[in-house]
C-alpha cells in the first residue's frame, strides 16, 4: 500500500482479509490476532460513537502497555477521530496542562497502574471530576466532556445501534485527516502537543521500514511505551503496516523480558540501549535460547555485537513521527561514514543552517538540522504555522549537525545544549561519546556547569555492573580522545535507577546540573 493511501481502518481492513489468524499483539496474558483486532477495534469504535465520538473528535488514552491501549487507540482512528496519547507518568498538573493544550473532549483512563490512583488524580485537578459518570462542565478544562475508566462503557444496545455509524465514518477517514496529537519536550521548557495525520504518520513509520529491518514474517519487541512515538510509530504503526506481530509488557523488567523474548520467539528487539544492556547483564542471559533474533536489534542481546559506530544510529524525533534517517540495521556503514545516522528516509529533505544567520551551510559544515517533507508534524497544539515552520516549509529541529558530499547525517549535540568554554565549542554529545567508549561506563551524560561566573564541563555517569573506576580515571580516559578542553571538570558517579527524566521520558537537564552542584574534580 503506497503512503500516501495509508488510514489506519484501511490498513486493519486490509489485514483482516489477508491474514486473519496471523497475530498482531502479544501483550503479557492477552493474544490478538488480525481477524480479533479488527472485530475488537470495530466494537470498541461503536461504543465511542455512542460516546460521541465523530471525525475529528480528540480522545485522551492514558492507559500502560496493553492489548487495551491498542484497541482504544486504534478504535478511535477509525472513526477518524484523535488519539491523544498520554503518559502514565503525568502528574495532577502535568495532565492537567496537556488536557488543556490537546483540547481532549474525552478521556479514557485507567483505573490503577503501579500503585496510581488516576480518579484520585483526576479529582486533584478538579472536584467537578469526581462526579463520574456522567457529563462534565469544568471551566478549568473546558472541551472535556466525559471520563470513561476502561474498559467501562455504553450499554450494549447502544453500541449496537451505532455500528452502521462505524462503517460510515471509518469510510470517510482520508489520509489527511488528523491520527495523534503526542506530547513531547526536551529536556528544557513545557511539552507540545505534536499533530500528525494518517498519512503522515503511516508514511513516515513505512519510510523506515527496510531499515530497521521490519517485515511481515517479524515478532518485534517493544520496550517502550506506547504513549511515546517510540512505542506507537515504531512499535504498533510498524507491525500494523508490516503485517508483523508486536510484543509488548505493561511493566518490563530485565530477568521476565528474556524468558519472554525467548518464549515468543522475539526477531527483532527495539527499544532504549540501556533496555537491551540491562536484559544481557541477566545471570541466565547464555543460558538462553536467543536464536530467533537477528541483525537489526539493538547490540546488547545479538550474540556478536557490531563494533561501536560501524552501524547507523537512527536519528528521528516526535515532529518527524520517529527515525527520518538511517540505513540498515543488519549491515556496517560505508567506509568513512562509521558514527553517522545514515542517509535521510524517502520522503525528507535536509539542510544544514547557520543557527543565527539562517544562512544554508556547504556541505561539511556542522549548523543546525532543518527537514522538510510529506510526513513531518502537521503542527503544534496552540501555535500557528509561522511559527512551527519556516517560510519556505522546513521544520527547524534544534538538532546540530552535518551533511557530508555523499548525503550521510551526522548528528553534533543539541543546538541549546551545545554551550562555550574559554571560547571554544563544546558538543555533549562528543563528549558522552568518549565517555561512553570507556570500558567501564555504561552511560554518561554532559552539560555545562557554572564555575566561578564561567562555564564548565559536567559529566554524570553510570557505570558498568561490576566495573568500579575513580573520577581520577574517568578523568584520564577522557583526556586520552578528547582536547583538554573537553574534559569535565565537575563530575557525578551515579547508578541507572537515579538517572533523572522528565514526564516524556528524556533525560532531565536541569536535575543534572543539580546533582553537580558544588561538586568539582
Amino acid at each position: 500500500m503506497h503512503a500516501e493511501r495509508l488510514t489506519v481502518p484501511a490498513l486493519i481492513a486490509r489485514w483482516a482479509v489477508e491474514q486473519p489468524d496471523a497475530e498482531f499483539l502479544v501483550a503479557d496474558d492477552t493474544r490478538l490476532t488480525y481477524g480479533e483486532l479488527e472485530r475488537a477495534t470495530r466494537d470498541a469504535a461503536a461504543r465511542f460513537a455512542a460516546h460521541g465520538v465523530v471525525k475529528g473528535t480528540r480522545v485522551g488514552v492514558m492507559l500502560p502497555n496493553s492489548a487495551d491501549w491498542a484497541i482504544a487507540a486504534l478504535a478511535v482512528a477509525r472513526l477518524g477521530g484523535v488519539v491523544v496519547t498520554l503518559s502514565t507518568l503525568l502528574r495532577p498538573p502535568e495532565l492537567a496542562a496537556q488536557l488543556r493544550a490537546a483540547a481532549v473532549e474525552h478521556l479514557v483512563v485507567v483505573p490503577e497502574f503501579r500503585g496510581r490512583r488516576y480518579l484520585d488524580d483526576l479529582r486533584e485537578i478538579s472536584s467537578m471530576l469526581a462526579s463520574q459518570p456522567g457529563p462534565i462542565f469544568d471551566p478549568t478544562l473546558p472541551r472535556l466532556r466525559s471520563i470513561v475508566t476502561w474498559p467501562e462503557w455504553p450499554a450494549s444496545d447502544a453500541r449496537r445501534a451505532h455500528a452502521s455509524l462505524v462503517d460510515a465514518l471509518e469510510r470517510a477517514v482520508q489520509p489527511a485527516d488528523d491520527l495523534a496529537i503526542i506530547f513531547t519536550s526536551g529536556s528544557r521548557g513545557a511539552p507540545k502537543g505534536v499533530i500528525h495525520t494518517h498519512g503522515g504518520a503511516l508514511g513516515a513509520t513505512e519510510a523506515g521500514l527496510d531499515a530497521r529491518r521490519v517485515t511481515r514474517d517479524d515478532r518485534l519487541y517493544v520496550a517502550m511505551p506506547l504513549f511515546w512515538v517510540g512505542g506507537f510509530g515504531t512499535g504498533l504503526l510498524s507491525v500494523l503496516i508490516a503485517g508483523a506481530t508486536l510484543v509488548i509488557e505493561a511493566q518490563p523488567e530485565p530477568a521476565r523480558t528474556l524468558a519472554l523474548l525467548a518464549r515468543e520467539r522475539v526477531t527483532l528487539f527495539r527499544g532504549w540501549p540501556d533496555q537491551a544492556e540491562a536484559v544481557a547483564q541477566q545471570p541466565e542471559f547464555s543460558s538462553t535460547d536467543l536464536s530467533s533474533l537477528r541483525p537489526g536489534s539493538l547490540q546488547a542481546v545479538l550474540p556478536a555485537p557490531a563494533p561501536p559506530g560501524s552501524r547507523a544510529s537512527l536519528l528521528g524525533m516526535t515532529e518527524s513521527f520517529g527515525p527520518y534517517t538511517g540505513d540498515r540495521l543488519d549491515r556496517d556503514l560505508p567506509p568513512g561514514k562509521e558514527g553517522s545516522c545514515g542517509r535521510p528516509f524517502a520522503g525528507i529533505e535536509i539542510r544544514v543552517v547557520d543557527p543565527d544567520t539562517g544562512a544554508v551551510l556547504a556541505a561539511g559544515a556542522v549548523g543546525e538540522l532543518q527537514i522538510r517533507g510529506r510526513n513531518l508534524v502537521r503542527g503544534i497544539c496552540g501555535r500557528v504555522r509561522a511559527d512551527v515552520f519556516t517560510a519556505d516549509g522546513f521544520y527547524p529541529t534544534g538538532d546540530l549537525g552535518l551533511v557530508d558530499a555523499d548525503g550521510y547525517v551526522f548528528f553534533r549535540g543539541r543546538r541549546d545544549d551545545m554551550f562555550k568554554v574559554k571560547g571554544a565549542s563544546v558538543y555533549p554529545s562528543e563528549v558522552e561519546a568518549a565517555l561512553v567508549a570507556l570500558p567501564a561506563v555504561a552511560r554518561a551524560f554532559v552539560v555545562d556547569v557554572e564555575r566561578n561566573g564561567a562555564r564548565a564541563v559536567g559529566a554524570v555517569v553510570v557505570l558498568a555492573p561490576g566495573a568500579p573506576c575513580s573520577v581520577e580515571e574517568l578523568a584520564a580516559g577522557t583526556r586520552a580522545h578528547l582536547s583538554a578542553f573537553k574534559v569535565p571538570t565537575c563530575w557525578r558517579i551515579i547508578t541507572a535507577d537515579d538517572v533523572p527524566t522528565t514526564p516524556t521520558g528524556k533525560v532531565d537537564q536541569a536535575a543534572l546540573r543539580q546533582l553537580l552542584v558544588g561538586v568539582f574534580a
